[in-house]
C-alpha cells in the first residue's frame, strides 16, 4: 500500500502561478468557469478580479511583470488559507494548476 505525500506549500505556490498565468491568458473565461465549478463562486470572483487587474496593469505599463508577481503573492496567501480550511480541495486545486499552465 502506498501513500502520497502532498507538500502543501508547493501545491499552493504552483497553483498561485498557474492561476495568474491563466488570468492573463486567452482562455481566462474558460478557466474562470472551472474555478467556479471546482472551488466556488467566491474564488471565481477573486480570479476575475485578478484578470481585470492584470489587464489594467498591462494597459498602463505595457506588460510590467510586477503585476504578475503581486497577484501571484495574493493567490499564494488565498490558496494557502483555502487549503488549510478545506484540505479536501487539494486535488481540485492541483487539477486547476495543470490546466492553468496549459493556458
Amino acid at each position: 500500500m502506498s501513500s502520497t505525500i502532498v507538500h502543501q506549500p508547493r501545491v499552493v505556490w504552483d497553483a498561485a502561478r498557474a492561476f495568474v498565468r491563466a488570468a492573463g491568458g486567452p482562455r481566462a473565461a474558460e478557466f474562470a468557469h472551472l474555478v467556479r465549478d471546482l472551488l466556488g463562486p467566491d474564488v471565481q470572483e477573486a480570479f476575475t478580479a485578478t484578470r481585470d487587474h492584470l489587464a489594467a496593469e498591462s494597459a498602463r505599463t505595457g506588460g510590467d511583470r510586477g503585476a504578475f508577481d503581486l497577484e501571484a503573492g495574493k493567490w499564494r496567501i488565498r490558496l494557502d488559507e483555502l487549503l488549510r480550511a478545506r484540505p479536501e480541495l487539494t486535488e481540485p486545486v492541483r487539477e486547476l494548476t495543470g490546466r492553468g499552465f496549459e493556458s
